[in-house]
């Protein structure tokens, strides 16, 4: 059996031949007529007609039968069978196909379709031409390999191999899709804000830390896009939203990528309870168009979705009482349950690190309202409980899906949260949210109620797909380098 090596070998000198008989291995232009699916579409009546048409694509099969060789050519609209005949063709070419073509190679090839006695749709070709010459085998199965990693490292491979990776992908491409007509259709305009940020916020998060060369100048790539889209509020907007990279620098999981997709939206003369609803519809939305394809319509989707407190869920789960239990209580169940906290944490951060572990039996589309203003310096407070904000998160299969809130729209009050938030840094908090002055001046001309929501698009894939994470939904998630 011939070594990698030795095939690429073999083949560059098959790319030196085919050049010295003044054939290009890869030549710029292709003159195809008809996608494969469009030639399998609209069969019978090329059939009928007797229309010479011209396919382009890769062989992925082929055989050879003494002066006649069946191959398979496929392009991303689907696949054909070829009958290459000696006595069709210029005899000199069926000798270079046969010597110099290989599977994996890309060719264009022109003639007329029939049915065969199996009933395959075949292309009986009266010429072709090589488009690219491939030099690596593609592998007909992973060698045994079972590294998942190293599938999503070769992630090319991984979808020409196996059609259920590409299924996946391409849902979510639709879901995406299908999102932003949603919310086109219902008045909301698509903006951009700066992914480069002189003052990250608009989440607790750690940011990736950059410099700018010509100034000098530290930056961070944006871990949220909530207070330019703010920003654009005050300007006068009053439907928006932008969907596109976030990257925080925390760990890596089947829930978390250092680099993910965000879709956040602000509404103004709307509140949190606005937003629940639009995003009920969002999903409903969704299901109704992706049919079979999205997991949620075999589950018994309950609409309205329910709505739990949050403080209130994790007293019925754990016996904790955030009202009444000091933080050592908190302590001593996260050590029974091996959920690791930092030294000094906080009471309202230890009680989200459980309610995270918690989630995870929530399956059917679920709000969790209500969380604690010190989880949330960018939420109004709730007037009937200070220490709760309005603000809410959508759970699916145990995930985090969504979190959106009424905004804080009071400057004072803003400024104020962010000094709070700003001691915790000094104190050590990595994921505290730093003061930014010039939004705290941006709201002091006024913004009016407005409310904001932010889905993950990848884990909103992963539940639409139902795979178990997102480096399924994601076309290249974030590997450690080999």
């Amino acid at each position: 059996m011939s070594s990698i090596d030795d095939i690429i070998r073999e083949r560059k000198q098959k790319i030196k031949e085919l050049e010295a008989r003044g054939i290009l291995a890869y030549p710029e232009k292709c003159e195809r007529t008809h996608t494969i699916g469009e030639a399998l579409l609209n069969f019978d009546n090329f059939v009928r007609e007797r229309a010479a048409i011209t396919l382009a694509g890769r062989i992925r099969s082929m055989r050879e039968h003494g002066a006649i060789i069946f191959f398979h050519i496929e392009d991303e609209s689907g696949r054909i069978q070829v009958l290459l005949k000696k006595e069709n063709i210029r005899e000199q070419d069926f000798e270079l196909f046969k010597k110099y073509l290989d599977l994996g190679d890309f060719l264009e090839i022109q003639g007329t379709l029939f049915l065969t006695n199996t009933n395959e749709k075949t292309l009986e070709a009266s010429s072709f031409r090589l488009l690219a010459k491939s030099l690596r085998p593609i592998p007909s199965e992973w060698y045994g390999l079972e590294d998942t990693e190293e599938k999503i490292r070769k992630r090319y491979l991984d979808l020409l191999i196996n059609k259920e990776v590409k299924k996946v992908l391409d849902l979510r491409i639709e879901m995406t899709s299908l999102v932003r007509d949603f919310l086109k259709d219902r008045g909301f305009k698509e903006v951009e804000t700066p992914i480069l940020q002189s003052v990250y916020g608009g989440a607790l998060a750690e940011p990736f830390i950059t410099e700018l060369n010509s100034l000098k100048m530290k930056l961070y790539l944006r871990i949220a896009p909530e207070l330019y889209l703010k920003r654009l509020i005050i300007g006068g907007y009053e439907k928006i939203f932008e969907m596109g990279k976030c990257f925080r620098n925390e760990g890596i999981d089947k829930d978390h990528n250092p680099e993910f997709t965000n879709l956040e939206l602000y509404q103004v003369w709307a509140c949190r309870d606005d937003l629940m609803k639009l995003l009920e519809d969002l999903i409903k939305f969704l299901n109704e168009n992706l049919g079979q394809r999205s997991v949620l319509n075999k589950e018994n989707i309950l609409y309205p979705f329910p709505k739990i407190d949050y403080v209130e869920f994790i007293k019925n789960k754990t016996g904790l009482d955030y009202e009444k239990d000091d933080i050592k209580k908190f302590m001593k169940y996260a050590q029974q349950q091996n959920i690791e906290y930092e030294k000094n944490i906080s009471k309202a951060k230890l009680s989200d690190l459980i309610f995270k572990k918690l989630r995870q039996d929530i399956r059917m589309p679920t709000f969790i309202i209500n969380q604690l203003i010190e989880l949330s310096p960018l939420a109004k407070r709730d007037p009937e409980d200070s220490s709760r904000a309005l603000r809410f998160y959508l759970i699916i299969s145990g995930k985090e899906i969504a979190n959106g809130f009424s905004e804080l729209n009071d400057p004072q009050e803003q400024r104020k949260r962010f000094e709070e938030q700003e001691q915790k840094q000094k104190l050590g908090d990595r994921e505290a949210h730093p003061l930014d002055k010039d939004f705290i001046e941006a709201l002091e001309y006024g913004m009016p109620p407005t409310a904001g929501l932010g889905i993950g698009m990848d884990r909103l894939a992963t539940v639409i797909a139902g795979v178990d994470s997102i480096k399924n939904v994601i076309f290249f998630p974030f590997l450690k380098q080999k």
